[in-house]
């Protein structure tokens, strides 16, 4: 989708180095967006500003640890400062730690809830009060991982199930204020987040266990991301067997837990769960 709709907007996205971070930037940028990206890795950044100004949008590379909420004020302040308003802030950064309960120490638990949840509030805090100004809107990257959970999930189910009240939440918080929050629940997405371990450190000899029968592409996940932030939706499941799985998870999580501790699933499971 190429139709210039954002021309004269401004939009925040953190994460945007790599997977569906990246693809959101990109499709902000074709649809006229000016896009500040923020991320840890500023080489990654790099390039998906010089793959922005090649579609004629405007980029502006914004490096930012997310856990670090002067850091965050900080970024906020820049995008303004530099661009002029700020009217889309898409808070997605973070990553997947698995293991089991018993398993995983806790400075595990704290690095991914840091990330995963507390770097959202930070982003939060600091793009809102933009984002008023402008009648804005909010956009939470959680996961199907947030309606429901399997064994060897559970730090990363833990900080979605966060996130989406935290977005639901924001929904109640900012009604009146011209500030909508959408919360998005990816299913499978092809991304990086396969190959980052516990600590969130990327590593590219790791191989993502994920189906690739299910896999969206990230192109895919972007446009249909951007859609659900531009009409404001306060909740939105993707893909269709993401939102079989979140149904199921929210509505009946008897029948999660019957087909997750069959045998064979059992199995799979084990497999799949990276070693701590």
């Amino acid at each position: 989708m190429d139709d210039k709709k954002l021309t004269g907007k401004v939009a925040w996205v953190t994460g945007a180095g790599s997977g569906i971070g990246k693809a959101v930037a990109l499709e902000l940028g074709r649809r006229g967006a000016a896009v500040a990206l923020s991320g840890r890795r500023r080489d990654r950044l790099d390039e998906v500003a010089g793959e922005l100004t090649a579609l004629g949008a405007t980029a502006l590379v914004v490096p930012l640890d997310v856990t670090d909420e002067h850091a965050s004020d900080a970024a906020a302040k820049t995008i303004v400062a530099a661009l002029g308003r700020l009217d889309i802030a898409i808070a997605n950064a973070g990553f997947g730690a698995s293991g089991t309960i018993m398993k995983l120490p806790a400075d595990v638990w704290r690095k991914q809830l840091d990330v995963n949840v507390i770097g959202v509030v930070n982003t939060v805090r600091s793009a809102v009060p933009e984002l008023e100004k402008s009648g804005g809107r909010l956009a939470l990257v959680a996961s199907v991982m947030g309606l429901m959970t399997t064994a060897g999930q559970g730090p990363y189910a833990a900080s979605k199930f966060a996130v989406r009240a935290i977005g639901l939440t924001l929904s109640q918080e900012l009604h009146g204020t011209g500030v909508s929050c959408t919360t998005i629940h990816p299913g499978f997405v092809e991304s990086e987040i396969g190959q980052v371990d516990v600590n969130g450190v990327f590593d590219a000899a790791r191989r993502d266990k994920r189906p690739a029968k299910f896999m969206w592409t990230a192109d895919k996940a972007a446009r249909t991301m951007v859609d659900a932030i531009m009409a404001r939706r306060r909740e939105f499941v993707f893909t269709k067997l993401g939102r079989v799985a979140g149904f199921l998870g929210k509505h009946f999580p008897g029948v999660v837990h019957f087909a997750m501790t069959r045998p064979r699933a059992k199995r799979q499971v084990a497999a799949t769960i990276k070693a701590p």
